[in-house]
């Protein structure tokens, strides 16, 4: 018997150095890969710290260039204002007559807030401002005033006024800051003014010409006529540490110093430059705010007045994303022209 014979099965594989070769090529292909990766993810980052500082930076100059725009203004743009809340000449945030806006150079002491090392205090080296304004709210028209019983009517109950508020209120030809001493928002449109013992209250019940407390008795002075009615508020803006050991925009609203507001974390420094006019003459510059280049601070119709304020921010960014493992740092700059001081031919 004649046996076949099978050819012999042949096996083929890769040889150690072929498999060397496979494993080195795919090593480069993956830190190809992992390096692209890798930039990727840091230009996202890069990217997203940009866009956070141009964010805080937008609701910085946003916030403050709306306040500084209405500074030491009235709905009605009367420079006669008469301040009967107690104790307002000695107080940071009422005393209307040093100013619609004052501003405190890197070692000047800001009334509302020390320099310290603590959340929300001071960081010092850093500008500061306060603005005082009576035209940042939609203004309530008054169809009544009662003086002898001391008492508002306006177009509305759905107003947004209580009691304890700080208002303004101005006619064509005078004005007057007053709190209130009795309002019911959505129940009554009667707004009552009356003395009161409370804190700081008023001193008369008279809104009248006279500018302080001791001479405004018996001076009461009618609203009925086209009169309007808006929330007065102060504020203090200046650069403190925040809960995190960095730095951030901070806010005061009305003398509420032990609770002031974070507007913008990562702005480490802020510096505040004003331009002045004297008549309709304005100055050659921009100037700090020291008493040798800013002569008064007064409001209109002071002879010589703040126009115009060069806010100039020093941002950080949140992590260390820029080369040498640094942050980010950028410095912008907002020029804001006061919009009650502007001549008017």
């Amino acid at each position: 018997m004649t046996m076949s014979r099978h050819p012999k099965t042949s096996q083929a594989g890769l040889t150690l150095i072929e498999l060397m070769i496979a494993m080195t090529l795919g090593l480069f292909l993956l830190l190809g890969l992992a390096n692209v990766f890798l930039a990727q993810r840091q230009s996202f980052r890069v990217n997203e710290n940009l866009s956070q500082m141009q964010n805080n930076t937008r609701v910085a100059f946003e916030l403050m260039a709306r306040e500084i725009r209405e500074a030491g203004g009235n709905p009605c743009g009367t420079t006669q204002v008469a301040n009967v809340v107690n104790g307002a000449s000695t107080s940071s945030w009422l005393n209307w007559d040093t100013g619609g806006i004052r501003g405190y150079d890197d070692n000047d002491v800001l009334p509302d807030k020390a320099f310290g090392t603590t959340t929300g205090a001071r960081v010092a080296g850093t500008d500061a401002v306060t603005i005082r304004t009576g035209s940042l709210n939609n203004n309530i028209v008054i169809t009544a005033h009662d003086p002898a019983s001391a008492e508002f009517t306006v177009n509305t109950t759905t107003h947004g006024i209580v009691s304890g508020d700080v208002l303004m209120v101005c006619d064509y030809k005078q004005a007057a800051i007053f709190q209130v001493t009795n309002a019911v928002s959505g129940t009554s449109a009667v707004i009552e003014h009356d003395t009161s013992t409370s804190a700081p209250g008023n001193c008369s019940e008279g809104l009248g010409f006279p500018t302080d407390c001791a001479s405004v008795t018996g001076n009461q002075y009618d609203f009925s006529n086209n009169a309007f009615l808006t929330k007065f508020r102060s504020t203090a803006w200046y650069i403190g540490y925040n809960d995190q050991g960095g730095r951030s925009l901070f806010r005061i609203v009305n003398g509420a110093k032990d609770s002031p507001e974070e507007i913008a974390r990562g702005v480490t420094g802020m510096q505040l430059q004003y331009l002045t006019r004297t008549g309709k003459n304005p100055a050659a510059s921009y100037a700090d705010a020291d008493a040798s280049a800013i002569a008064s601070w007064n409001n209109p119709p002071a002879a010589t007045q703040v126009v115009a304020v060069r806010v100039i921010l020093d941002l950080e960014s949140r992590d260390a994303v820029g080369s040498d493992a640094a942050t980010l740092k950028r410095t912008m700059m907002h020029v804001v022209s006061l919009r009650h001081r502007e001549i008017v031919e």
